[in-house]
């Protein structure tokens, strides 16, 4: 059962009855978060990004409390994960911005769910979608400021002139103009005010040709935190809802909560020899003898396979190494003299109370 401050699920082997790792959400903490944010960004709208599983935090759970604390919209990747949320519930507006051509665009419409387009041919397709299912497409136009990756470029006069085409017969409503940073996490990075630039010219272009988009948005969570000129009508914030410091060398200015802990379950404890070669390679070796726990998770679970190197996680509130390569579903700890029996838990990720790597420091880690 899931109360209101916590979510937990399995973070490997699900089916197991008793699991032995396993990720912990604090809701408080993405709340936290939430209103934060929304703080930092008003008046502009708050959209909280809830794809990929929000983040591998649980997508409804973290919606859920995301809308409590105050953000006003949500936004996935794919048409499935926003039915996914209307599935789970959700009525909020969603936004889902990456389809492929023959996407099921006509279920989406028929659930409320905003999309994007960035090409002619896929505004196209959204269109007669919205005529075959006697509803209004309503769309956000994504136009390349910088990022180059989706949006359009060369086409955007012609898609904003389709798009307006569309608004008169009724098949479309355009909400949204928008675009994506590439260098926010960098606060000073001059890319950052040509992007800017770039946005204002698509919004100007688009509202020449009739277009009156009640939403622009461009900034994610690291232009959220540091320029406020890029809020605009609306922000879009993935990393900072979970607490994680989306800048690139310094602190965040508000207050993060981190959400996400993940623990296992030592499953064996043996003494070893000095001079002992651990796991795959040998590539770690005892210094003197010592103790060595086995916890069941391992690269499937996404611990990186070369972290056995440097990366350290926590146990009984202090910091242990691990030894030697990760494997498949286990790795080994290094646990020193430490009083380690099996069935303590491991936390490999979190807030670092008890020892372990942040987010942050796993990405140190991984690169």
């Amino acid at each position: 059962m899931v109360d209101h401050r916590t979510a937990t699920a399995t973070a490997t082997r699900p089916w197991t009855s008793a699991p032995l790792a396993r990720r912990e959400v604090d809701l408080d903490a993405i709340r936290h978060n939430v209103r934060a944010l929304a703080a930092r960004c008003a008046p502009a709208e708050l959209m909280v990004v809830v794809k990929a599983n929000g983040y591998s935090h649980g997508a409804p759970e973290v919606a859920a409390a995301a809308l409590e604390a105050g953000a006003t919209r949500l936004g996935v990747a794919t048409l499935a994960e926003a039915t996914e949320l209307r599935d789970a519930g959700v009525t909020a507006p969603v936004l889902a911005w990456l389809a492929g051509p023959g996407s099921p665009y006509a279920d989406a419409l028929a659930r409320g769910i905003e999309v994007a387009a960035y090409s002619c041919a896929q505004l196209g397709e959204i269109a007669e979608a919205a005529r075959a299912s006697g509803r209004t497409a309503i769309v956000h136009l994504k136009a390349e400021t910088g990022m180059w990756r989706g949006g359009a470029a060369d086409e955007w006069p012609a898609l904003v002139a389709l798009a307006h085409d569309h608004e008169a017969t009724g098949l479309v409503s355009v909400l949204g103009v928008w675009s994506h940073l590439a260098c926010a996490d960098e606060v000073g990075h001059p890319e950052n005010d040509d992007q800017r630039d770039r946005f204002l010219q698509a919004v100007e272009i688009a509202e020449a040709a009739g277009l009156r988009p009640r939403l622009r948005h461009l900034a994610n969570s690291a232009g959220t935190l540091t320029r406020p000129d890029l809020h605009f009508d609306m922000v879009r914030c993935g990393l900072a809802t979970y607490g994680v410091n989306p800048l690139s060398g310094q602190d965040s200015p508000v207050a993060l909560r981190p959400a996400l802990t993940v623990r296992a379950t030592v499953t064996h404890v043996k003494e070893a020899p000095a001079g002992a070669g651990v796991s795959y390679g040998h590539t770690y070796r005892t210094a003197a003898a010592t103790r060595l726990a086995l916890v069941p998770i391992g690269y499937a679970d996404g611990i990186p396979v070369l972290s056995g190197r440097t990366a350290r996680v926590g146990l009984h509130g202090t910091s242990v190494p691990i030894a030697g390569r990760v494997c498949m579903d286990q790795l080994v700890l290094d646990v020193g003299d430490l009083p380690v029996r099996p069935g303590d838990q491991v936390t490999l990720l979190g807030p670092g109370d008890d020892g372990e790597p942040t987010a942050a420091q796993w990405a140190a880690l991984s690169g």
